[in-house]
C-alpha cells in the first residue's frame, strides 16, 4: 500500500500524467478500467486474490488497453509481455533510496508514456515458414545484427522462432535492464533450434548461436580477430538515452563485416539504430526493418526507414522468409 501511495503522489507531479485510481487487487482494477477508462495502466505481477499474469489473460482479450508491469528480476514477466504487456520495469529494492527516487521520477513515467502511444493489438500470425537456408546456398552474410526495444521481447523471438540452426551468428541488442537479458535469453534458447545466450566479453560468433547484449551499463561491438567475429563489452555513457545501444552495434558490424552482414531493425520507441543501420548498407549490408502494421512502437523501424536505411521492409512474420531469401541470393 505504502509504495502504491508513493507512486500514486510522484507519477501525479509529472505534467504529462494523470493517475485516475489506484487499486489494491484485479478485481479492483476491473471496476476501476471500466469506469475510468484509462489510457494506461500500471500492473504488478504479484497480487492478492489474483496474480497480475493470470489478470492480463483475462483482461486483454475483452478490455485491451496498454499494460506496464512492475516486476522483481523473474522470467515470469516474459509471461506477462507474451499475454500482451507493452513495457515493463524492473521494481526498485526497498534498501537502495536513489534507486528508488529514479524509478519513480525518471523510469516509470518515460515507460508510462510510451506506452500511451503503443499498439495493444499485434498483428495475426501468418502461416510464412522459413523456407530454410539450402546447405550448397553461396552467400556472402556471415553476421546478422538485430536491434529492438519496446515490444521487442515478443517479436525477437517471434524471429528467431523462425530461424533454423544453419543460419550465420546472430548478436542482438534488446533494450532491457540488467538481469533480464539472462533470463530472456534462457528462455529463447528453449524455444527453437538456435543457440541463445547472453553475451560475455570475447565470445566468438558462430553459426547458429544468437548473443544478447547484456542490460545493464556496457556497450556490445564487434571486432575481427584472427579472422573471426568476437564480442566485446565496455562501460560507457548511454547512447540514444540507452545502454547498450543498437547504434553501438551496428556501427561495429558496419564497421567490421561491411557487406558481409545483415542488419534487422525491430519495434521500438525513438530512433536507436536508424544511423548505425544506415551505415550498414552504405558499406554493403543488407537490411530490413520491421513495418508499421506489426509493430507495437513503430519508432525505430520508422526513423530507419526514412532515412533509407532500410532495403527491404517487412511484416514480423515475413522477416525470416527474407532473410532466407537473402541468404540464398534470391534477391
Amino acid at each position: 500500500m505504502l509504495f502504491r501511495e508513493l507512486l500514486v503522489q510522484n507519477l501525479n507531479r509529472d505534467p504529462g500524467i494523470e493517475v485516475v485510481a489506484a487499486a489494491r487487487d484485479p478485481f479492483e482494477a476491473r471496476d476501476m478500467i471500466l469506469k475510468h477508462q484509462p489510457d494506461v495502466m500500471t500492473l504488478d505481477i504479484e497480487l492478492p486474490r489474483m496474480n497480475g499474469i493470470e489478470f492480463l489473460q483475462k483482461l486483454m482479450p475483452q478490455y485491451p488497453l496498454p499494460v506496464v508491469m512492475i516486476s522483481s528480476l523473474s522470467d515470469r514477466v516474459f509471461d506477462a509481455m507474451n499475454a500482451g504487456a507493452v513495457e515493463f520495469v524492473a521494481k526498485p529494492t526497498a534498501t537502495n533510496r536513489q534507486e528508488i527516487e529514479d524509478f519513480i521520477r525518471t523510469e516509470l513515467p518515460v515507460k508510462i508514456k510510451i506506452a500511451s502511444v503503443a499498439k495493444v493489438r499485434r498483428a495475426p500470425r501468418t502461416d510464412d515458414v522459413a523456407m530454410g537456408l539450402k546447405r550448397t546456398a553461396r552467400t556472402e552474410c556471415d553476421l546478422i545484427a538485430i536491434g529492438a526495444s519496446t515490444g521487442g521481447t515478443e517479436a525477437t523471438a517471434e524471429l528467431l522462432k523462425g530461424l533454423r540452426g544453419d543460419v550465420p551468428g546472430i548478436v542482438i541488442v534488446q533494450h532491457m535492464p540488467a538481469g533480464f537479458t539472462e533470463l530472456y535469453a534462457n528462455r529463447l534458447n528453449e524455444r527453437g533450434e538456435l543457440e541463445v545466450r547472453e553475451a560475455k566479453n570475447g565470445d566468438v560468433v558462430k553459426p547458429g548461436l544468437a548473443l544478447l547484449a547484456p542490460g545493464g551499463d556496457q556497450h556490445m561491438k564487434l571486432i575481427r580477430q584472427d579472422g573471426e567475429y568476437k564480442v566485446v563489452l565496455k562501460k560507457a555513457p548511454k547512447v540514444n538515452g540507452h545502454c547498450p545501444s543498437v547504434d553501438v552495434l551496428f556501427h561495429s558490424v558496419a564497421e567490421v563485416a561491411g557487406r558481409n552482414a545483415m542488419g534487422v531493425i525491430l519495434t521500438g520507441m525513438g530512433g536507436d539504430g536508424a544511423k548505425g543501420l544506415l551505415e550498414m548498407r552504405r558499406r554493403g549490408a543488407r537490411t530490413i526493418g520491421q513495418d508499421e502494421s506489426t509493430c507495437v512502437v513503430y519508432g525505430m523501424p520508422k526513423v530507419a526507414y526514412e532515412n533509407g536505411a532500410v532495403e527491404y521492409q517487412e511484416k514480423l512474420p515475413n522477416i525470416s522468409t527474407r532473410i532466407y531469401s537473402i541468404l540464398n541470393n534470391k534477391v
